[in-house]
């Protein structure tokens, strides 16, 4: 998620001819940026309750990491039910995300339920600071998580280009897409990591996702663009968007990216009560919505109360 209006923070001190700065360290350096997103876990925590459900997806979490450990990896964050990590060259981000694929197909189904998980990824620069990572790789990276379906990895051509020759193999470009905030087309390709042809997707199909539409939202004085495909408000520092209203969960609700879509899907105690435009306000419950023009939302209680604390949204496109 991008800040339009962030607040700097570096300062700095002289005494006599010594400067001591204060900003943090920024390094520049190539490396595979991965992000691996759990499908369907709105529908989990519906079908098995909230305890079962956070089990099934900790498994499928604690699966991922240790792929990253293993090849060399390391995870930056875990929002909600997605980890976001980086691997040192192109290959150990391939065979990674393969590894990851099949550690998820091998776990045992729950009541005949099969977990699955989509995986994009990147290889290029980044901006290290503070343990996390910045830049147009993160970005595009998240592009490609966005444009895949349940047991599928997604990645660029010039991604495919740093690969090894027998790695290249198991490739296929499948679509030149806009990606937004880049001037050219992006190639984007497919990694088979099953023999058969159970993830097969067609240039025509993904190409849906084409057009172009944003997601911005307003809160506490500052104004934030979704880059990544799904975000999480609520009241955990680990959120995207931070809510300090004590009606609100630790991770009250999520909006999701389905291709040219925004669905906000609460996954709350109290509710989450949206406001659109001139419509009357919805309360959703365990349920979902999907976010059209502009309006607010907020945490437990009515948008309409005195003081309540609110995420304003609009999306264009």
């Amino acid at each position: 998620m991008a800040i339009i209006n962030p607040q700097s923070s570096a300062s700095g001190s002289t005494t006599g001819d010594t400067l001591t700065t204060f900003a943090p360290t920024r390094t520049a350096l190539p490396v595979a940026v991965l992000f691996a997103d759990v499908v369907g876990s709105t529908r989990l925590y519906e079908t098995f309750g909230d305890d079962q459900a956070k089990q099934m997806i900790d498994e499928c979490l604690h699966a991922l990491r240790s792929v990253v450990q293993q090849y060399g990896g390391r995870v930056i964050k875990t929002i909600g039910d997605e980890i976001m990590c980086v691997l040192p060259s192109a290959d150990n981000g391939c065979l990674a995300a393969t590894d990851m694929q099949h550690k998820i197909m091998a776990l045992p189904p729950v009541s005949s339920v099969k977990r699955s998980v989509r995986i994009g990824f990147h290889f290029g620069p980044v901006i290290e600071e503070n343990s996390d990572v910045f830049g147009d790789t993160v970005n595009l990276a998240a592009r490609m998580t966005g444009l895949a379906k349940g047991m599928q990895i997604i990645t660029t051509g010039a991604t495919v280009t740093c690969l090894s020759p027998m790695l290249k193999q198991s490739t296929r470009n499948i679509a030149v897409l806009p990606v937004k905030g880049k001037g050219d087309d992006v190639e984007v390709s497919e990694v088979i990591w099953q023999g058969d042809d159970e993830l097969t997707m067609s240039t025509a199909s993904i190409a849906v996702t084409a057009k172009i539409v944003t997601l911005s939202l307003q809160h506490a004085g500052q104004v934030l663009e979704l880059d990544y495909d799904n975000i999480v408000l609520g009241r955990d520092a680990q959120c995207n968007v931070v809510i300090s209203d004590r009606n609100a969960s630790r991770q009250h609700a999520r909006i999701e990216r389905r291709r040219d879509k925004f669905f906000l899907v609460d996954q709350s105690t109290n509710g989450t009560f949206v406001v659109s435009q001139n419509e009357p306000e919805v309360v959703l419950r365990r349920e979902e919505l999907m976010l059209r023009g502009n309006g607010l939302i907020g945490f437990g209680h009515s948008v309409n109360l005195p003081d309540t604390e609110t995420v304003a949204f609009t999306v264009k496109g």
